[in-house]
């Protein structure tokens, strides 16, 4: 016969468990309201930017901080449509990269079909 006492505790910890999922559930909820609305401020701020005639700030919030992460599908959209190498080191936050790491995104966006070779040295952005 199993013990009574620990009916209690493990109905206890249910509805402890099933309070956890709800909280989760809203926010999880809450965090896609968040990145919706951060998404669509985002967006305003892009048709303003042109509409102005401004240059976006995309560059510079590309590169966070000094060893941060680089987001690498902003930088290529930065390039000219034919760039080299060289081209992306001049992007502000890039220079002191390793030619390894810029080369490996030249091969990622070349695998991910964003990016094609036209001649050694030459690449073309496709889209």
């Amino acid at each position: 016969m199993p013990r009574r006492e620990n009916d209690g505790v493990s109905s206890a910890f249910r509805q402890v468990q099933k309070q956890a999922r709800q909280l989760l559930l809203n926010l999880r909820k809450e965090i896609r309201g968040k990145e919706g609305d951060l998404k669509r401020l985002r967006e305003e701020e892009q048709r303003l930017a042109r509409l102005t005639g401004q240059a976006e700030s995309r560059p510079t919030a590309s590169v966070s901080g000094r060893s941060g992460r680089i987001n690498w599908r902003t930088i290529l959209s930065d390039l000219p449509k034919q760039f080299k190498a060289a081209d992306i080191r001049g992007i502000r936050g890039l220079k002191e990269k390793r030619p390894s790491e810029i080369f490996a995104a030249v091969t990622r966006w070349i695998e991910a079909g964003l990016v094609k070779r036209k001649a050694r040295g030459v690449y073309e952005r496709l889209g």
